[in-house]
């Protein structure tokens, strides 16, 4: 939007919520629609695909076939390999990522550089340090586990990652670039002590995470999952909530200088008074339930990176402020 240091033209996006899990929703929003050209790939319709020139219908993990290197969760685990194999058709057009991908490749004369747009000839390449191949993965659908050790202490062959090689308490990169080489404790400029003339407006300190039986802004409409949270929850204290006349359960808005969302009050000892939380994420409907969706934008929205800014950012990482902005909650009458 800006067009700093230039200005993008396309996207093509895969699966990512643009529109629901940033702060900022709506100036988001704006950027997707300021593109020449956006294609978004996903299972399902969501505000992000409704910004879209052209949705691709993507397969799920169960109609396309897979490679996977590594589980990650255990060296048992991350020794293995394995290739997923496909246990139903896809419906429709389908297509799994891999193959838009590699078929856009070649459409656009980057074929080259990706194995001509065989799949199978890329995941070749990827094994051939293995020595396994594809046919003894397909032979051993459980996958093979490599004979991988543990290494420990590695420090002592090759040192750490750093300039120097050993721990950095001072960093001399970061003093090279004009900031402070040690830790250092600024007050967030959005604070009650560096905003008091927002603070009279908005007296609270909003923090936020998502909530654990759903997966980001997605499975809202899983009727399993839903049942054990059927609604958007904002916590606060019950000092606080008694202050403002609002008792648990009722609905509430949720206000930031960026705007307002409703959520249901929920009381939470545990909070500081001057602390509230909020849940991201909300949009879906859950008919199996009765359950209602709720707006991405506007009026009834339940989206609370709508209320979040993006700015002002970190100057060293870069982070947005999506756990301190200031705010207030009120009884909402609508």
């Amino acid at each position: 939007m800006d067009g700093i240091p230039y200005r993008a033209r396309a996207l093509v996006n895969f699966g990512a919520n643009l529109a629901m899990a940033h702060g900022d929703s709506a100036r988001g929003r704006d950027a997707l629609g300021a593109l020449d050209f956006f294609v978004h790939t996903d299972l399902f319709m969501n505000p992000t695909a409704e910004q879209a020139d052209v949705v691709l219908p993507a397969t799920s993990a169960w109609e396309a076939e897979a490679l996977r290197v590594g589980f990650e969760t255990s060296q048992n685990a991350q020794s293995t390999v394995q290739l997923r194999r496909p246990l139903v058709a896809s419906r429709g057009e389908a297509r799994s990522d891999l193959r838009i991908i590699f078929d856009l490749a070649v459409a656009l004369g980057l074929g080259e550089q990706f194995f001509g747009g065989d799949i199978e000839a890329a995941w070749q390449h990827q094994l051939a340090p293995s020595g396994i191949s594809l046919d003894q993965l397909r032979a051993a659908p459980e996958g093979i586990r490599l004979p991988l050790q543990t290494i420990h202490r590695k420090y002592e062959q090759r040192g750490f990652r750093t300039p120097s090689g050993v721990v950095e308490l001072y960093s001399e990169t970061l003093r090279k670039h004009g900031y402070p080489p040690l830790p250092t404790y600024d007050e967030p400029s959005l604070s009650p002590l560096s905003r008091p003339d927002l603070a009279a407006r908005y007296p609270l300190i909003l923090t936020c995470a998502k909530s654990l039986f759903f997966c980001e802004t997605q499975h809202r409409e899983i009727a399993s999952l839903r049942a054990s949270a059927p609604e958007p929850h904002v916590e606060l204290h019950p000092e606080t909530a008694a202050v403002r006349g609002i008792g648990a359960g009722d609905w509430v808005r949720l206000e930031t200088p960026k705007g307002s969302v409703r959520a249901r009050a929920k009381f939470n000892a545990n909070l500081h008074p001057g602390v509230v939380y909020g849940q991201h994420g909300w949009w879906q409907p859950a008919s199996e339930l009765g359950q209602p969706g709720y707006p991405a934008f506007g009026e009834g929205s339940a989206n609370l990176n709508l209320v979040l800014s993006q700015g002002p950012s970190d100057p060293i990482s870069g982070s947005s402020p999506l756990r301190a902005p200031l705010c207030e909650v009120a009884q909402d009458n609508g």
